[in-house]
């Protein structure tokens, strides 16, 4: 049985009983509206931060940056061509894609989720 309450299909669910004898059936999840609040939420993290992911490198401050400059004077010169390298930058740009399209998807799952 999931840790969330609701029996796996196919299974009986478990029941309890009040001090008068009746069957409660337990409740599926939690409150509607901290799934809700949450999900929105977690969608406006992912946004935000995957436009930040996308635009972020190919701007200026990518290049004059604290971590861009955070190493040793032996490696500087090799960390700063990686650093501004195209295909890096493309990299984190793609990890701000793949955010986005997170909170895409939960903005379709919050839309086709019912409730009974």
């Amino acid at each position: 049985m999931p840790m969330s309450g609701t029996p796996e299909p196919g299974e009986t669910p478990v029941t309890q009983t009040t001090p008068q004898g009746n069957e409660v059936l337990p409740s599926p999840g939690g409150p509607t509206w901290f799934r809700r609040l949450s999900s929105v939420l977690f969608v406006i993290f992912c946004f935000e931060l995957g436009l930040f992911l996308i635009v972020y490198p190919w701007t200026e401050a990518w290049t004059d940056n604290y971590f861009s400059m955070a190493v040793p004077d032996t490696m500087a010169t090799a960390w700063r061509d990686l650093w501004n390298n195209s295909y890096v930058r493309g990299g984190v740009s793609g990890l701000g894609l793949v955010n986005v399209w997170i909170a895409m998807a939960e903005v379709f799952q919050m839309f086709t989720r019912r409730n009974p």
